[in-house]
């Protein structure tokens, strides 16, 4: 029986209901919290809806069930926009968002990462600023994330075990005097809610079909569809977001499977359609009220988008490694995720472990690249062990997701275009990253080393960020837009600064406050 077979149905005309749009790590949280508060909740999910049993371990099948294939255009002096023009940033097109395909690392911020151009100070080239919120605040937040999701190594929940991936990396971290773990992974290193223990299948990024990690499109979603008050309506793609006289949002007009345009009525709307999406939808939704777009009177919808600075490092040894085996992200130091401006750059990285198939190595490892020495990479494939680089890239008004008129999707509205230069902080970082990782990997006697350009998969974040002053950003601290007080932001757009760790967690722990947030608007009548 499909997940959405018993649920409650709630009329287009119903404005008494909340539309999320979008079911990942930020929208399916924060409906599941609106849902067990008694809230009514309609879920807009512009991809299918697939379970655990059609997942695809297979790379390139899985990559086109689950990715977002949609159109986009990019520009930008990146090195994606000539590799991969297409694939700026892949995201995934299904219930469940990119949870379903995400590593599962779950790292909270760091306290001075929320302050970052008081930590930094200015930066020539780069629009920092302050977070309208603190570690501190969060804290709570964090602690019930972690236990919703089960992070290892947390609330006393053991770590995953090591595969040979982790073991080179942890003897390499230790001759470099660093430390290394399996990480905090939502990952179940145990049975827990009702979800197996992890496998060790190696197909992270394509589905885990055991349900061992978390995700919600098998936690968050089915529990608030059992509470009566979520609808989750999935292949319904938003058009635009309607408002009336008073700037107030009041319905979201989207195309449902058949393409049929519908209008959903709403007495609040949440947008957490990723950090591409997001803008975009905004953007589409201008009005004469609202010429530039909605929610951008300060011009920051879509400028500062962050993708964290990425690369990633693999080497091969005399014996086989076969670092597909276990957890795709099974281990992580985190020693040079600190801020130390005598590195030559603001701002740290993690170190993380990581595994591409056979065919994603050929297409990720140096694209457009033949002759021997990639050739020799191949033919060394089980000998492999690697890791990916991933920092703090600095917000920049310049980096922005706009619209692109002169391309349209199926259904006529312009795609977005993806702009993205690297800061000059990043190319250091990403220098002093491949530095150490190969270091690494030499002092446990790897043979040959990949220094490897960044992948389209990534974090999207910032271009819908979370500001103090009105003029400075879109959201205040709890993702409510500045300019419209029934429109929240709820997922990585929100992000002020990028910080240095995966944010899933933190997009989690945003939700759930907001939820919180909303909840206590709600019952004061304010929205």
């Amino acid at each position: 029986m499909a997940m959405t077979d018993n649920q409650k149905t709630f009329a287009h005309d119903d404005d008494s209901v909340v539309v999320v749009i979008g079911s990942g790590a930020g929208g399916g949280t924060l409906a599941n919290e609106l849902a067990q508060q008694g809230v009514d909740v309609v879920v807009l999910e512009a991809g299918a809806l697939h379970t655990t049993g059609d997942f695809l371990a297979d790379e390139w099948a899985s990559f086109a069930q689950l990715a977002w294939l949609d159109p986009r255009t990019t520009s930008g002096s990146f090195r994606l926009a000539k590799d991969f023009p297409n694939l700026p940033a892949w995201i995934v097109k299904s219930v469940g968002g990119t949870t379903v395909h995400w590593a599962g690392a779950s790292l909270r911020l760091q306290p001075h990462e929320f302050a970052a151009l008081s930590t930094y100070g200015e930066v020539e080239g780069a629009n920092l600023l302050d977070w309208p919120l603190s570690y501190d605040d969060l804290a709570p937040y964090y602690d019930l994330a972690e236990r919703r999701m089960g992070v290892t190594r947390t609330n006393d929940i053991k770590g995953l075990p090591g595969n040979n991936n982790f073991k080179v990396m942890y003897n390499g971290a230790k001759n470099l005097g660093y430390s290394c773990n399996t990480g905090h992974m939502a990952i179940n290193s145990a049975p827990r809610d009702g979800r197996a223990a992890c496998q060790q299948r190696g197909f992270c990024f394509q589905g885990c079909k055991t349900g061992a990690k978390w995700s919600t499109l098998y936690t968050e979603l089915p529990a608030g569809i059992a509470t009566g008050h979520l609808e989750l309506r999935p292949e319904s793609h938003v058009a635009r977001i309607e408002h009336d006289g008073s700037g107030k949002v009041t319905a979201v007009v989207y195309f449902d499977a058949a393409g049929e345009e519908q209008r959903q009525k709403a007495r609040l709307v949440a947008v957490a359609g990723n950090s591409l999406e997001t803008p975009r939808l905004l953007l589409n939704s201008a009005s004469t009220m609202f010429p530039e777009g909605l929610a951008n009177g300060s011009g920051q919808v879509g400028r500062n988008y962050m993708r964290h600075m990425t690369g990633s490092v693999y080497a091969t040894f005399d014996e086989p490694v076969h670092m597909y085996r276990g957890t795709t992200m099974a281990g992580i130091v985190s020693d040079e995720a600190r801020h130390d401006p005598e590195r030559g750059f603001v701002g740290g990285y993690e170190m993380e472990t990581l595994s591409l198939g056979l065919p994603f190595m050929a297409a990720f490892l140096d694209p457009g690249a033949w002759g021997p020495r990639f050739t020799g990479a191949l033919d060394q494939y089980e000998n492999m062990a690697g890791m990916w680089l991933v920092g703090e890239d600095l917000p920049q008004e310049s980096n922005r997701v706009t619209l692109n008129p002169e391309v349209t999707d199926r259904y006529g509205l312009p795609v977005a275009n993806v702009h993205y230069d690297d800061h000059p902080n990043d190319i250091s970082m990403r220098e002093h990253g491949y530095r150490q990782g190969t270091e690494l990997y030499r002092s446990v006697g790897a043979r040959d080393i990949y220094e490897v350009p960044p992948y389209p998969s990534t974090h999207n974040l910032g271009t819908c960020r979370m500001s103090e002053r009105p003029e400075d950003g879109v959201c205040n601290g709890y993702g409510q837009a500045h300019e419209i007080p029934n429109l929240f932001i709820s997922d990585g757009s929100q992000f002020t600064t990028s910080a240095a760790e995966n944010p899933t967690l933190t997009i989690v722990s945003l939700a759930i406050r907001q939820a919180e947030h909303i909840g206590r608007l709600m019952q004061q009548g304010v929205v």
